[in-house]
């Protein structure tokens, strides 16, 4: 025993006086103790910790599982976002409202730029039958595709308070819509009034109830946007009636459809909203390589043909700006008549 102790104490004794080698103390950082007067102790081996992410994804699917609105932007399947890709490619499920809007390309092609099956959601499953959209959810990620932005229809919004219901998170992905890139025109966004929507008219139905939002508007100068009718997956009154899920070919309105409705309804109303007179820029494919622009008179945009869907209208308010005027009158259907009406109803207006 008191050969091991003295031992012990020629082996500290040395230790004092020397001290680790480089080498040692450089082993010291890297998994060993060094007590002062004592012998290497080695530490207990590194435990990794676990990501939040990875661990509440693992012990609770639940906690994680998500209902995503995507915006897909205006033209074409490249117009998603960075994100709203990603998010795409790695969801359970994936879903495309095909009715409010469309894109300028078919599933299809976007399926093949996805990498991704797609389910269209006409206006019965996600009006009728958001159950079956929001099925699963709570426990698996779903993809609920949108032309433009997320919220630039009502139903969308619908069916995230049904989300709520249910205890489903909901995410948004913003994208460009319509209601930002009118922009593109030249006309200031912050010089926009209440948008409105134009229906088509038959020959028993004709409501005018956009007429009082674009006279608002008109009071206080101000533009307004028109959003235009499309009918996608639509049933006939006789086939509706019989109950027969026989659907009408789509119709897009047009910039010369929806200037003649204005006129016509301006001839109804007579408060001197949207006569024949009245400047306005019609536009068509916005955001897309072959987009148009024309700006004229409402009876000039009457008959004009701006080409394949989709198409929008701005009336002009009277506080248009000279900047503006100066941008849109460069697609004027007629410079010269564009500039009679603008001395004579608009000049000295701001």
């Amino acid at each position: 025993m008191a050969a091991w102790r003295n031992l012990l104490k020629d082996a500290c004794s040395k230790m004092r006086t020397t001290g680790p080698s480089d080498a040692e103390k450089r082993r010291g950082l890297s998994g060993h103790l060094f007590v002062r007067g004592g012998p290497k102790l080695p530490l207990s081996p590194r435990v990794p910790i676990p990501s939040v992410e990875h661990s509440s994804r693992s012990s609770d699917t639940k906690a994680t599982a998500m209902l995503y609105l995507i915006g897909l932007g205006l033209a074409d399947e490249t117009d998603v976002t960075v994100k709203g890709l990603e998010l795409i490619k790695r969801v359970d499920r994936v879903y495309l409202e095909a009715y409010t809007s469309i894109l300028l390309v078919d599933t299809a092609k976007l399926e093949a730029y996805y990498g991704r099956p797609i389910i269209v959601a006409d206006r019965d499953m996600v009006e009728s039958a958001s159950d079956e959209i929001l099925a699963g959810a709570d426990t698996s990620d779903v993809a609920f595709l949108v032309v433009g932005d997320p919220f630039g229809a009502t139903t969308h919004t619908d069916l995230v308070l049904r989300a709520r219901e249910l205890r489903v998170p909901v995410k948004s992905i913003h994208n460009a819509s319509i209601m930002s890139a009118i922009g593109a025109t030249g006309l200031q966004l912050y010089n926009f009034g209440q948008t409105v929507s134009m229906v088509f008219f038959t020959d028993t139905w004709k409501p005018s109830s956009f007429y009082d939002r674009l006279k608002e508007n008109q009071q206080i100068g101000l533009h307004s946007l028109l959003l235009l009718d499309i009918k996608v997956k639509e049933q006939s009154l006789a086939n509706l009636a019989r109950g027969r899920k026989i659907y009408e070919p789509p119709r897009f309105m047009t910039v010369a459809q929806c200037a003649s409705q204005m006129i016509e309804t301006e001839e109804e109303r007579g408060d001197g909203v949207c006569g024949p007179q009245s400047l306005a820029v019609g536009v068509a494919r916005v955001g897309a390589k072959d987009q148009k622009m024309a700006a004229g008179t409402l009876k000039q945009l009457s008959g004009i043909d701006l080409g394949a869907p989709l198409h929008s209208l701005v009336l002009l308010g009277k506080r248009t700006h000279y900047l503006e005027r100066d941008f849109i009158r460069d697609f004027a259907v007629k410079q010269d008549v564009f500039d009679t009406v603008w001395s004579e109803l608009y000049e000295g207006k701001q």
